[in-house]
């Protein structure tokens, strides 16, 4: 687990340089990005009695993707990846508690983010258990997250030059093709991933010239 945090928080703090070269200084609102999520996560898992609701599972794991990578940059702005990896893992490793409310669940980690403008890992872990979501779950789709973003950003997703829909697919399609045939307990998995999402669409590019 810490190596794989160690993982994360290193191509967290990557991804957060090609945005801002200075973004620790810049002391950006990530708690602000949270509970916003936060809401969105809500309204994926249903909370409305006057109508039928079932969750949307896939929804609610990919909006608590996007809650961690805003996460891990509060974490981040307290030390070294590894540092940071290190303290995570006792954080996780002591949180054993059973499934919950995840409705009551989500309001208690949204009110721990607006009272104390941190990360509540703690509140974090227990809604991963109340939707089942195992850490070599979140592991996979977060690295999987972040490469897309970084493929993006790269292919000028800042300057609008990008398009997401090539080979008549979405890119999020294409990468999650390409996740299912390697291994992402092997060493340099995002690193592979990267090449083979690049090799794609190069191809694709090449064809169309």
């Amino acid at each position: 687990m810490q190596q794989q945090l160690h993982t994360m928080l290193t191509l967290q703090d990557q991804i957060n340089t090609v945005v801002n070269s200075d973004w620790r200084g810049q002391n950006f609102p990530w708690y602000r990005a949270i509970w916003v999520e936060s809401a969105e996560l809500l309204d994926h898992f249903g909370w409305k009695w006057w109508k039928k609701q079932d969750p949307e599972l896939d929804q609610v794991k990919l909006e608590l993707v996007d809650i961690w990578h805003f996460g891990l940059s509060l974490e981040l702005q307290q030390g070294s990846p590894a540092a940071v990896a290190e303290k995570m893992q006792q954080v996780l490793a002591e949180n054993h508690t059973a499934a919950g409310d995840f409705r009551e669940d989500l309001e208690a980690f949204t009110l721990n983010t607006l009272s104390t403008k941190q990360f509540d890992l703690a509140g974090f872990a227990q809604l991963l258990n109340d939707v089942d979501m195992s850490f070599d779950d979140l592991y996979r789709r977060y690295v999987g997250k972040n490469v897309l973003n970084r493929f993006r950003q790269d292919h000028g997703y800042k300057d609008g030059s990008y398009r997401k829909t090539w080979a008549g697919r979405e890119d999020n399609e294409h990468l999650a093709e390409l996740a299912e045939v390697l291994d992402a307990a092997a060493a340099g998995y995002s690193e592979q991933l990267y090449r083979a999402l690049e090799s794609r669409y190069r191809a694709t590019e090449e064809a169309l010239a």
